[in-house]
Protein backbone atom coordinates (compact mmCIF):
# COMPACT_ATOMS: atom_id res chain seq x y z
CA UNK A 1 0.00 0.00 0.00
CA UNK A 2 1.65 3.28 -1.12
CA UNK A 3 0.58 6.30 1.54
CA UNK A 4 2.29 8.88 -1.31
CA UNK A 5 -0.15 11.68 -1.53
CA UNK A 6 0.63 14.03 -4.83
CA UNK A 7 0.73 18.28 -4.20
CA UNK A 8 -2.70 19.78 -4.43
CA UNK A 9 -2.87 20.92 -8.44
CA UNK A 10 -4.57 24.68 -7.14
CA UNK A 11 -3.33 25.57 -3.82
CA UNK A 12 -0.08 25.05 -2.52
CA UNK A 13 -0.73 25.07 0.90
CA UNK A 14 -0.30 27.60 4.15
CA UNK A 15 3.23 29.02 5.19
CA UNK A 16 3.03 28.10 8.70
CA UNK A 17 1.30 24.97 10.90
CA UNK A 18 -2.26 23.53 10.45
CA UNK A 19 -3.72 23.78 13.81
CA UNK A 20 -7.59 21.76 14.02
CA UNK A 21 -9.21 22.67 17.06
CA UNK A 22 -11.86 20.80 18.15
CA UNK A 23 -14.05 22.47 20.95
CA UNK A 24 -15.72 19.25 22.53
CA UNK A 25 -19.59 19.43 22.32
CA UNK A 26 -19.92 23.30 20.87
CA UNK A 27 -22.41 23.25 18.42
CA UNK A 28 -24.69 25.34 16.87
CA UNK A 29 -28.17 25.94 19.34
CA UNK A 30 -31.23 28.23 19.48
CA UNK A 31 -29.71 30.99 20.62
CA UNK A 32 -32.01 31.13 23.52
CA UNK A 33 -32.34 30.92 27.36
CA UNK A 34 -31.35 27.28 26.51
CA UNK A 35 -28.38 27.39 24.85
CA UNK A 36 -24.79 28.00 26.79
CA UNK A 37 -22.71 28.89 23.46
CA UNK A 38 -24.96 31.35 22.82
CA UNK A 39 -24.97 33.06 26.57
CA UNK A 40 -21.60 33.13 26.59
CA UNK A 41 -18.83 36.00 26.34
CA UNK A 42 -16.96 34.65 22.93
CA UNK A 43 -15.24 37.49 21.08
CA UNK A 44 -12.82 35.25 19.86
CA UNK A 45 -15.52 33.02 18.40
CA UNK A 46 -17.18 35.73 17.12
CA UNK A 47 -14.44 38.07 15.41
CA UNK A 48 -13.79 34.54 13.20
CA UNK A 49 -16.92 33.67 12.63
CA UNK A 50 -17.39 36.94 11.21
CA UNK A 51 -14.47 37.68 9.57
CA UNK A 52 -12.63 34.15 8.52
CA UNK A 53 -14.67 31.65 5.37
CA UNK A 54 -16.90 29.88 8.16
CA UNK A 55 -20.07 27.06 7.88
CA UNK A 56 -22.19 24.45 9.50
CA UNK A 57 -21.05 20.80 9.55
CA UNK A 58 -23.77 17.44 10.15
CA UNK A 59 -22.35 16.10 13.58
CA UNK A 60 -24.76 13.26 14.25
CA UNK A 61 -27.41 10.63 12.47
CA UNK A 62 -26.29 9.12 9.06
CA UNK A 63 -24.00 11.60 8.01
CA UNK A 64 -21.77 10.41 11.35
CA UNK A 65 -22.62 6.62 10.90
CA UNK A 66 -25.31 6.43 13.16
CA UNK A 67 -28.11 4.12 12.07
CA UNK A 68 -30.75 6.82 11.58
CA UNK A 69 -30.80 10.79 11.63
CA UNK A 70 -33.03 11.11 15.29
CA UNK A 71 -29.57 9.38 16.94
CA UNK A 72 -26.96 11.94 18.34
CA UNK A 73 -23.55 12.45 17.08
CA UNK A 74 -20.72 11.60 19.93
CA UNK A 75 -17.23 12.17 20.33
CA UNK A 76 -16.05 8.16 19.75
CA UNK A 77 -17.28 8.67 16.21
CA UNK A 78 -17.25 12.43 15.69
CA UNK A 79 -13.23 11.49 15.80
CA UNK A 80 -13.32 8.36 14.10
CA UNK A 81 -14.74 10.64 11.17
CA UNK A 82 -12.56 13.66 11.31
CA UNK A 83 -9.73 11.37 11.37
CA UNK A 84 -10.79 8.91 9.01
CA UNK A 85 -11.83 10.86 5.87
CA UNK A 86 -14.65 9.08 5.69
CA UNK A 87 -17.87 8.05 6.85
CA UNK A 88 -18.08 4.25 8.41
CA UNK A 89 -20.75 2.40 10.07
CA UNK A 90 -20.50 2.45 13.67
CA UNK A 91 -20.92 0.43 16.66
CA UNK A 92 -24.78 0.89 16.90
CA UNK A 93 -25.48 0.37 13.34
CA UNK A 94 -23.44 -2.66 13.25
CA UNK A 95 -24.42 -4.34 16.35
CA UNK A 96 -28.54 -3.46 15.54
CA UNK A 97 -27.48 -5.10 11.88
CA UNK A 98 -25.95 -7.96 13.34
CA UNK A 99 -28.76 -8.66 15.73
CA UNK A 100 -31.29 -8.18 12.50
CA UNK A 101 -29.85 -11.02 10.56
CA UNK A 102 -28.69 -13.27 13.54
CA UNK A 103 -25.20 -13.70 12.62
CA UNK A 104 -23.93 -12.72 15.94
CA UNK A 105 -25.99 -15.33 17.62
CA UNK A 106 -24.59 -17.97 14.87
CA UNK A 107 -21.56 -16.53 15.76
CA UNK A 108 -18.55 -18.51 17.83
CA UNK A 109 -17.74 -16.27 20.39
CA UNK A 110 -22.10 -16.19 21.55
CA UNK A 111 -22.55 -20.04 20.95
CA UNK A 112 -19.69 -20.61 23.24
CA UNK A 113 -20.84 -18.43 25.69
CA UNK A 114 -24.37 -19.74 25.73
CA UNK A 115 -22.80 -23.37 26.26
CA UNK A 116 -20.53 -22.57 28.57
CA UNK A 117 -23.49 -21.57 31.07
CA UNK A 118 -26.01 -24.76 29.94
CA UNK A 119 -23.42 -27.07 31.02
CA UNK A 120 -21.98 -25.51 34.64
CA UNK A 121 -25.45 -24.05 35.30
CA UNK A 122 -23.84 -20.78 36.45
CA UNK A 123 -25.62 -17.70 34.81
CA UNK A 124 -24.58 -15.33 31.97
CA UNK A 125 -24.17 -12.09 33.04
CA UNK A 126 -24.49 -8.87 31.45
CA UNK A 127 -23.13 -5.59 32.40
CA UNK A 128 -23.87 -2.05 30.76
CA UNK A 129 -25.36 0.60 30.50
CA UNK A 130 -29.30 1.10 30.57
CA UNK A 131 -30.66 3.43 28.27
CA UNK A 132 -31.30 3.81 24.76
CA UNK A 133 -29.15 6.99 24.65
CA UNK A 134 -27.50 4.80 21.74
CA UNK A 135 -23.94 6.43 22.69
CA UNK A 136 -22.47 3.44 24.30
CA UNK A 137 -25.37 0.89 24.13
CA UNK A 138 -29.25 0.66 23.17
CA UNK A 139 -31.59 -1.63 26.20
CA UNK A 140 -32.96 -2.75 22.74
CA UNK A 141 -29.51 -4.77 22.03
CA UNK A 142 -30.04 -6.11 25.48
CA UNK A 143 -33.65 -7.42 25.17
CA UNK A 144 -32.31 -9.24 21.92
CA UNK A 145 -30.12 -10.90 23.82
CA UNK A 146 -31.88 -12.31 27.30
CA UNK A 147 -34.90 -13.39 24.61
CA UNK A 148 -32.15 -15.17 22.61
CA UNK A 149 -30.83 -16.51 25.73
CA UNK A 150 -34.32 -18.39 26.27
CA UNK A 151 -34.79 -19.36 22.98
CA UNK A 152 -31.63 -21.54 23.60
CA UNK A 153 -31.87 -22.69 26.77
CA UNK A 154 -29.93 -20.43 28.99
CA UNK A 155 -31.50 -21.06 32.42
CA UNK A 156 -30.41 -17.96 34.50
CA UNK A 157 -29.54 -14.77 33.52
CA UNK A 158 -28.13 -11.75 35.86
CA UNK A 159 -27.76 -8.41 34.67
CA UNK A 160 -25.95 -5.66 36.05
CA UNK A 161 -27.71 -2.58 35.09
CA UNK A 162 -25.15 1.00 35.01
CA UNK A 163 -27.60 3.56 34.88
CA UNK A 164 -27.44 6.24 32.36
CA UNK A 165 -29.02 9.67 33.07
CA UNK A 166 -25.88 11.36 30.54
CA UNK A 167 -26.90 10.22 27.38
CA UNK A 168 -30.93 10.30 28.56
CA UNK A 169 -32.35 12.73 30.68
CA UNK A 170 -30.94 12.73 33.71
CA UNK A 171 -33.59 11.46 35.84
CA UNK A 172 -34.89 9.01 33.67
CA UNK A 173 -33.07 5.37 35.20
CA UNK A 174 -36.99 3.85 36.23
CA UNK A 175 -37.96 3.99 32.96
CA UNK A 176 -35.48 1.77 31.71
CA UNK A 177 -35.59 -0.44 34.72
CA UNK A 178 -39.33 -1.07 34.62
CA UNK A 179 -38.98 -1.98 31.07
CA UNK A 180 -36.17 -4.30 32.11
CA UNK A 181 -38.22 -5.91 35.00
CA UNK A 182 -41.42 -5.80 32.96
CA UNK A 183 -39.12 -7.85 30.10
CA UNK A 184 -37.20 -10.36 32.64
CA UNK A 185 -40.87 -10.95 34.49
CA UNK A 186 -41.79 -12.61 30.85
CA UNK A 187 -39.19 -14.61 30.63
CA UNK A 188 -38.99 -15.76 34.06
CA UNK A 189 -42.22 -17.07 34.18
CA UNK A 190 -41.37 -19.79 31.73
CA UNK A 191 -40.27 -22.92 33.36
CA UNK A 192 -36.58 -23.48 34.57
CA UNK A 193 -35.71 -19.52 33.89
CA UNK A 194 -34.52 -17.05 36.39
CA UNK A 195 -33.75 -13.55 35.13
CA UNK A 196 -33.39 -10.80 37.01
CA UNK A 197 -30.96 -7.56 37.83
CA UNK A 198 -28.28 -7.89 40.41
CA UNK A 199 -26.18 -5.05 40.39
CA UNK A 200 -26.14 -1.72 39.47
CA UNK A 201 -25.39 1.93 40.36
CA UNK A 202 -24.60 5.52 38.14
CA UNK A 203 -22.35 5.15 34.89
CA UNK A 204 -19.82 7.95 36.46
CA UNK A 205 -19.71 6.00 40.02
CA UNK A 206 -19.25 2.64 39.36
CA UNK A 207 -17.31 0.85 36.21
CA UNK A 208 -17.50 2.77 33.14
CA UNK A 209 -14.07 4.52 33.71
CA UNK A 210 -11.93 6.03 30.95
CA UNK A 211 -8.28 6.68 30.10
CA UNK A 212 -7.14 5.48 33.35
CA UNK A 213 -9.01 9.02 35.05
CA UNK A 214 -10.51 7.06 37.82
CA UNK A 215 -9.70 3.41 38.54
CA UNK A 216 -11.66 3.69 41.93
CA UNK A 217 -14.89 3.66 39.63
CA UNK A 218 -13.68 0.15 38.27
CA UNK A 219 -13.08 -1.32 41.44
CA UNK A 220 -16.52 -0.38 42.70
CA UNK A 221 -17.90 -1.80 39.64
CA UNK A 222 -15.96 -5.28 40.24
CA UNK A 223 -17.07 -5.31 43.95
CA UNK A 224 -20.09 -4.74 42.97
CA UNK A 225 -20.85 -6.36 39.95
CA UNK A 226 -18.32 -9.85 40.60
CA UNK A 227 -18.71 -9.99 44.37
CA UNK A 228 -21.99 -8.88 45.19
CA UNK A 229 -20.06 -6.34 47.50
CA UNK A 230 -22.24 -3.42 48.03
CA UNK A 231 -25.54 -1.73 49.97
CA UNK A 232 -28.24 -4.37 49.41
CA UNK A 233 -31.84 -3.73 48.43
CA UNK A 234 -34.73 -6.21 47.43
CA UNK A 235 -35.28 -4.30 44.02
CA UNK A 236 -33.57 -2.15 41.88
CA UNK A 237 -36.60 -0.04 42.09
CA UNK A 238 -36.10 0.51 45.73
CA UNK A 239 -32.65 1.01 45.25
CA UNK A 240 -32.65 4.09 42.59
CA UNK A 241 -35.81 5.81 44.79
CA UNK A 242 -33.99 4.99 48.24
CA UNK A 243 -30.68 6.39 46.85
CA UNK A 244 -32.11 9.36 45.25
CA UNK A 245 -34.04 10.15 48.68
CA UNK A 246 -31.17 10.38 50.55
CA UNK A 247 -29.03 13.01 48.12
CA UNK A 248 -31.94 15.26 46.53
CA UNK A 249 -30.76 16.26 43.22
CA UNK A 250 -28.42 13.59 42.15
CA UNK A 251 -28.21 12.94 38.44
CA UNK A 252 -28.95 8.67 37.38
CA UNK A 253 -25.05 8.69 36.14
CA UNK A 254 -23.93 9.33 40.07
CA UNK A 255 -25.95 7.23 41.89
CA UNK A 256 -24.10 4.71 44.47
CA UNK A 257 -23.37 1.56 43.41
CA UNK A 258 -26.00 -1.08 44.79
CA UNK A 259 -26.43 -4.75 45.12
CA UNK A 260 -29.89 -6.57 44.94
CA UNK A 261 -30.58 -9.68 47.46
CA UNK A 262 -32.53 -12.76 47.28
CA UNK A 263 -35.34 -13.58 49.63
CA UNK A 264 -32.66 -14.75 52.23
CA UNK A 265 -30.98 -11.48 52.34
CA UNK A 266 -28.07 -12.48 49.62
CA UNK A 267 -26.51 -10.98 46.68
CA UNK A 268 -28.57 -12.46 44.06
CA UNK A 269 -25.80 -12.41 41.59
CA UNK A 270 -22.32 -12.55 42.31
CA UNK A 271 -19.88 -13.70 39.28
CA UNK A 272 -18.43 -17.42 40.17
CA UNK A 273 -16.37 -19.76 38.51
CA UNK A 274 -18.40 -21.17 35.20
CA UNK A 275 -20.10 -17.69 34.40
CA UNK A 276 -20.13 -16.17 31.07
CA UNK A 277 -20.07 -12.58 31.04
CA UNK A 278 -21.12 -9.76 28.19
CA UNK A 279 -20.28 -6.55 28.33
CA UNK A 280 -22.81 -5.39 25.92
CA UNK A 281 -21.54 -1.61 25.56
CA UNK A 282 -20.31 -1.60 21.65
CA UNK A 283 -18.75 1.68 22.28
CA UNK A 284 -14.89 1.26 23.31
CA UNK A 285 -13.44 4.16 25.79
CA UNK A 286 -15.64 2.78 29.21
CA UNK A 287 -15.28 -0.77 28.44
CA UNK A 288 -11.47 -1.08 28.46
CA UNK A 289 -10.75 -0.58 31.94
CA UNK A 290 -13.33 -3.61 33.26
CA UNK A 291 -12.15 -5.61 30.10
CA UNK A 292 -8.98 -5.32 31.42
CA UNK A 293 -9.99 -6.30 34.95
CA UNK A 294 -11.90 -9.57 33.89
CA UNK A 295 -9.08 -10.32 31.48
CA UNK A 296 -5.45 -8.99 32.55
CA UNK A 297 -3.09 -11.96 34.43
CA UNK A 298 -0.70 -9.28 35.55
CA UNK A 299 -3.37 -6.36 36.72
CA UNK A 300 -2.24 -3.86 39.21
CA UNK A 301 -4.86 -1.21 39.23
CA UNK A 302 -6.86 -2.45 42.62
CA UNK A 303 -6.68 -5.65 44.56
CA UNK A 304 -9.25 -7.75 42.38
CA UNK A 305 -9.14 -10.84 45.39
CA UNK A 306 -9.86 -14.37 44.23
CA UNK A 307 -10.50 -13.67 40.14
CA UNK A 308 -13.60 -16.26 39.05
CA UNK A 309 -12.76 -18.15 36.25
CA UNK A 310 -15.15 -16.81 33.41
CA UNK A 311 -15.59 -16.41 29.72
CA UNK A 312 -15.57 -12.64 28.95
CA UNK A 313 -16.89 -11.35 25.64
CA UNK A 314 -17.70 -7.83 24.65
CA UNK A 315 -19.89 -6.67 22.54
CA UNK A 316 -17.28 -5.92 20.07
CA UNK A 317 -13.58 -5.28 20.73
CA UNK A 318 -12.85 -2.18 22.23
CA UNK A 319 -8.70 -1.59 20.94
CA UNK A 320 -7.76 -3.93 18.20
CA UNK A 321 -4.50 -3.24 19.14
CA UNK A 322 -3.90 -4.16 22.42
CA UNK A 323 -6.37 -7.00 21.68
CA UNK A 324 -9.02 -5.64 24.12
CA UNK A 325 -11.20 -8.21 24.70
CA UNK A 326 -9.76 -10.75 23.38
CA UNK A 327 -13.15 -12.79 22.88
CA UNK A 328 -16.20 -10.33 21.32
CA UNK A 329 -19.46 -10.85 19.79
CA UNK A 330 -18.78 -8.01 16.52
CA UNK A 331 -16.41 -6.55 14.64
CA UNK A 332 -15.67 -3.61 14.88
CA UNK A 333 -15.58 -0.88 12.00
CA UNK A 334 -12.05 -1.64 9.92
CA UNK A 335 -11.11 1.78 9.37
CA UNK A 336 -7.51 2.55 7.66
CA UNK A 337 -5.28 4.86 5.87
CA UNK A 338 -6.87 7.81 8.56
CA UNK A 339 -5.57 11.46 8.03
CA UNK A 340 -2.24 10.63 10.61
CA UNK A 341 -0.97 8.07 8.81
CA UNK A 342 -1.24 9.52 5.90
CA UNK A 343 0.63 13.13 7.41
CA UNK A 344 3.36 10.75 8.59
CA UNK A 345 4.19 8.44 5.70
CA UNK A 346 4.46 12.58 3.82
CA UNK A 347 6.58 13.85 6.06
CA UNK A 348 4.18 16.51 8.07
CA UNK A 349 5.39 16.29 11.90
CA UNK A 350 2.38 16.06 14.07
CA UNK A 351 1.44 16.59 17.56
CA UNK A 352 -1.69 16.16 19.06
CA UNK A 353 -2.42 17.04 22.77
CA UNK A 354 -5.80 17.31 24.73
CA UNK A 355 -6.48 15.91 28.83
CA UNK A 356 -7.07 12.90 30.18
CA UNK A 357 -10.95 12.98 29.36
CA UNK A 358 -10.24 13.46 25.90
CA UNK A 359 -7.03 12.34 25.19
CA UNK A 360 -7.80 8.78 23.20
CA UNK A 361 -10.12 10.73 20.91
CA UNK A 362 -7.21 12.69 19.57
CA UNK A 363 -5.30 9.58 19.04
CA UNK A 364 -7.25 6.40 19.73
CA UNK A 365 -10.17 7.53 18.29
CA UNK A 366 -9.03 10.10 15.41
CA UNK A 367 -6.31 7.03 14.23
CA UNK A 368 -9.35 4.63 13.77
CA UNK A 369 -9.63 2.75 16.32
CA UNK A 370 -5.98 2.12 17.12
CA UNK A 371 -3.41 2.61 19.26
CA UNK A 372 0.07 4.14 19.47
CA UNK A 373 1.56 6.11 17.04
CA UNK A 374 2.64 5.55 13.08
CA UNK A 375 5.91 6.78 13.33
CA UNK A 376 6.95 7.68 16.51
CA UNK A 377 10.00 10.09 15.16
CA UNK A 378 7.26 12.11 13.57
CA UNK A 379 4.42 11.97 15.89
CA UNK A 380 4.08 13.39 19.60
CA UNK A 381 0.83 12.76 22.01
CA UNK A 382 0.42 14.93 24.97
CA UNK A 383 -1.95 13.93 27.48
CA UNK A 384 -2.94 16.49 30.26
CA UNK A 385 -3.71 14.76 33.27
CA UNK A 386 -7.52 15.72 33.89
CA UNK A 387 -8.77 16.80 37.39
CA UNK A 388 -10.58 14.21 39.28
CA UNK A 389 -13.23 16.87 40.71
CA UNK A 390 -17.06 17.32 39.15
CA UNK A 391 -16.39 19.42 36.21
CA UNK A 392 -18.76 22.14 37.19
CA UNK A 393 -16.78 22.90 39.96
CA UNK A 394 -13.86 23.88 37.66
CA UNK A 395 -15.39 24.83 34.03
CA UNK A 396 -11.90 25.76 33.05
CA UNK A 397 -10.78 22.07 33.13
CA UNK A 398 -7.34 21.70 31.45
CA UNK A 399 -7.74 24.40 28.71
CA UNK A 400 -5.24 26.43 29.67
CA UNK A 401 -2.55 23.65 30.54
CA UNK A 402 -3.43 22.73 26.72
CA UNK A 403 -2.77 25.74 25.24
CA UNK A 404 -0.04 26.49 27.39
CA UNK A 405 1.80 23.32 25.90
CA UNK A 406 0.36 23.64 22.34
CA UNK A 407 2.65 27.10 22.29
CA UNK A 408 5.48 25.75 23.71
CA UNK A 409 5.25 23.24 21.24
CA UNK A 410 4.88 25.60 17.99
CA UNK A 411 7.99 27.62 19.72
CA UNK A 412 10.54 24.61 18.96
CA UNK A 413 9.20 25.19 15.20
CA UNK A 414 9.13 20.86 14.67
CA UNK A 415 5.68 20.78 14.23
CA UNK A 416 3.83 21.36 11.38
CA UNK A 417 0.21 19.97 12.30
CA UNK A 418 -1.75 19.83 15.52
CA UNK A 419 -4.82 18.44 16.45
CA UNK A 420 -6.39 19.27 19.86
CA UNK A 421 -9.29 18.80 21.55
CA UNK A 422 -10.75 21.26 24.63
CA UNK A 423 -13.66 18.80 26.30
CA UNK A 424 -15.01 21.83 28.34
CA UNK A 425 -18.47 22.14 26.23
CA UNK A 426 -18.96 18.13 26.33
CA UNK A 427 -17.96 17.32 29.82
CA UNK A 428 -19.04 20.12 31.98
CA UNK A 429 -22.77 20.50 29.88
CA UNK A 430 -23.35 16.60 30.59
CA UNK A 431 -23.32 17.71 34.37
CA UNK A 432 -26.51 19.87 33.32
CA UNK A 433 -25.23 22.95 35.12
CA UNK A 434 -25.83 26.16 32.98
CA UNK A 435 -23.71 28.39 34.59
CA UNK A 436 -20.87 26.18 34.50
CA UNK A 437 -21.29 25.50 30.89
CA UNK A 438 -21.38 29.04 30.13
CA UNK A 439 -18.29 29.82 32.02
CA UNK A 440 -16.86 26.85 30.38
CA UNK A 441 -17.46 27.99 26.83
CA UNK A 442 -15.91 31.30 27.81
CA UNK A 443 -12.81 29.14 28.74
CA UNK A 444 -12.77 27.75 25.22
CA UNK A 445 -13.20 31.25 23.79
CA UNK A 446 -10.48 32.39 25.49
CA UNK A 447 -7.78 29.74 24.66
CA UNK A 448 -8.73 29.71 21.00
CA UNK A 449 -8.04 33.30 21.37
CA UNK A 450 -4.25 32.74 22.70
CA UNK A 451 -4.06 30.37 19.63
CA UNK A 452 -5.20 32.22 16.12
CA UNK A 453 -2.90 34.95 17.70
CA UNK A 454 0.04 32.69 17.48
CA UNK A 455 -0.98 31.16 14.35
CA UNK A 456 -1.56 33.79 12.28
CA UNK A 457 1.69 35.12 13.35
CA UNK A 458 3.10 31.79 12.21
CA UNK A 459 1.33 32.51 8.90
CA UNK A 460 -0.76 29.26 9.73
CA UNK A 461 -3.90 28.14 9.36
CA UNK A 462 -6.16 27.79 12.72
CA UNK A 463 -9.32 25.42 11.94
CA UNK A 464 -11.96 25.35 14.76
CA UNK A 465 -14.63 22.82 14.83
CA UNK A 466 -16.70 20.70 17.10
CA UNK A 467 -17.79 16.55 17.21
CA UNK A 468 -21.03 17.15 18.19
CA UNK A 469 -23.22 19.52 20.20
CA UNK A 470 -23.45 19.41 23.79
CA UNK A 471 -23.70 22.84 25.85
CA UNK A 472 -25.63 24.34 23.03
CA UNK A 473 -28.77 22.99 24.30
CA UNK A 474 -29.07 22.70 27.89
CA UNK A 475 -33.02 22.19 28.61
CA UNK A 476 -35.11 19.14 27.92
CA UNK A 477 -37.05 20.58 25.29
CA UNK A 478 -40.91 19.01 24.40
CA UNK A 479 -40.66 17.45 20.95
CA UNK A 480 -44.27 19.03 20.42
CA UNK A 481 -44.38 22.40 21.80
CA UNK A 482 -39.92 22.89 21.27
CA UNK A 483 -40.76 24.99 24.57
CA UNK A 484 -38.73 24.16 27.82
CA UNK A 485 -40.02 20.85 29.67
CA UNK A 486 -40.32 22.13 33.36
CA UNK A 487 -40.18 20.51 36.94
CA UNK A 488 -42.52 20.83 39.78
CA UNK A 489 -41.21 23.96 40.61
CA UNK A 490 -41.23 25.41 37.23
CA UNK A 491 -37.57 25.19 36.33
CA UNK A 492 -36.52 24.18 33.53
CA UNK A 493 -35.52 20.16 33.50
CA UNK A 494 -31.58 20.24 32.83
CA UNK A 495 -30.18 18.20 29.96
CA UNK A 496 -26.97 16.34 30.28
CA UNK A 497 -26.86 14.49 26.87
CA UNK A 498 -25.85 15.56 23.17
CA UNK A 499 -27.80 17.13 20.75
CA UNK A 500 -28.99 16.80 16.91
CA UNK A 501 -27.45 20.14 16.28
CA UNK A 502 -24.96 21.16 13.53
CA UNK A 503 -21.22 22.03 14.57
CA UNK A 504 -19.52 24.97 13.26
CA UNK A 505 -16.50 24.97 10.99
CA UNK A 506 -14.20 27.71 10.15
CA UNK A 507 -11.12 28.21 8.62
CA UNK A 508 -8.83 31.21 10.43
CA UNK A 509 -5.97 31.60 8.05
CA UNK A 510 -5.02 35.61 7.51
CA UNK A 511 -2.73 36.56 4.38
CA UNK A 512 -4.16 33.31 2.80
CA UNK A 513 -6.78 32.90 0.03
CA UNK A 514 -8.87 30.38 1.63
CA UNK A 515 -12.46 30.12 0.86
CA UNK A 516 -15.12 28.06 1.23
CA UNK A 517 -17.08 26.33 -1.73
CA UNK A 518 -20.91 27.18 -1.70
CA UNK A 519 -23.27 24.57 -0.66
CA UNK A 520 -22.45 21.27 0.15
CA UNK A 521 -25.66 21.25 2.51
CA UNK A 522 -25.14 17.10 3.32
CA UNK A 523 -21.14 18.32 4.57
CA UNK A 524 -20.44 16.63 7.77
CA UNK A 525 -17.11 15.70 9.59
CA UNK A 526 -15.74 13.36 7.75
CA UNK A 527 -15.22 16.41 4.90
CA UNK A 528 -12.76 17.30 7.37
CA UNK A 529 -10.05 15.46 6.66
CA UNK A 530 -9.11 16.43 3.16
CA UNK A 531 -9.68 20.39 3.27
CA UNK A 532 -7.04 19.85 6.29
CA UNK A 533 -4.73 18.00 3.84
CA UNK A 534 -5.46 20.98 1.23
CA UNK A 535 -4.38 23.29 3.62
CA UNK A 536 -1.07 21.50 3.92
CA UNK A 537 -0.76 21.64 -0.36
CA UNK A 538 -1.75 17.84 -0.62
CA UNK A 539 -4.33 15.92 -2.72
CA UNK A 540 -6.32 13.87 -0.64
CA UNK A 541 -7.04 10.20 -1.44
CA UNK A 542 -10.01 9.75 -4.39
CA UNK A 543 -12.23 7.95 -1.71
CA UNK A 544 -12.07 10.56 0.99
CA UNK A 545 -15.14 12.73 1.23
CA UNK A 546 -14.11 16.26 -0.93
CA UNK A 547 -12.09 19.15 0.54
CA UNK A 548 -14.77 21.93 2.15
CA UNK A 549 -12.41 24.71 0.26
CA UNK A 550 -12.69 26.32 -3.13
CA UNK A 551 -9.62 24.12 -5.38
CA UNK A 552 -7.97 27.53 -5.98
CA UNK A 553 -8.24 28.23 -2.13
CA UNK A 554 -10.57 31.28 -2.99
Amino acid sequence: MTFALKPHPNFPGVEGPVVICVMDGVGIGRRDDSDAVWLARTPNLDRIFTQSPTRELVAHGTGVGMPGDDDMGNSEVGHNAIGAGRIFDQGAKLVGNAIESGSMFAGPVWQEATARVRETGEPLHFIGLLSDGNVHSHIDHLFAMLRRCNEEGVEKVRIHALLDGRDVPETSALEYVDALEAELAELSDRAAREYCIASGGGRMFVTMDRYGADWDMVARGWRTHVQGEGRRFTSTRAAVQTLRDEEKGIGDQYLPEFVIEDENGQPVGPIRDGAAVVFFNFRGDRGLEISQAFEDDDFEHFDRGVVPDVLYAGMMQYDGDLMIPKKFLVDPPAIERTLGEYLVHNDVPLLAISETQKFGHVTYFWNGNRSGQFDATREKYIEIPSDDVPFNERPAMKAVEITDSILSELATGRYEHVRLNYANGDMVGHTGDLAASIAAVETVDEQVGRLAQTVEQMKGALVITADHGNADCMFELDKKTGEPKRDSSGRPVPKTSHTLNAVPFSIDAPGHAVALKPGMPEANLGNIAATLLQLHGLQAPEDYLPSLMQESGG
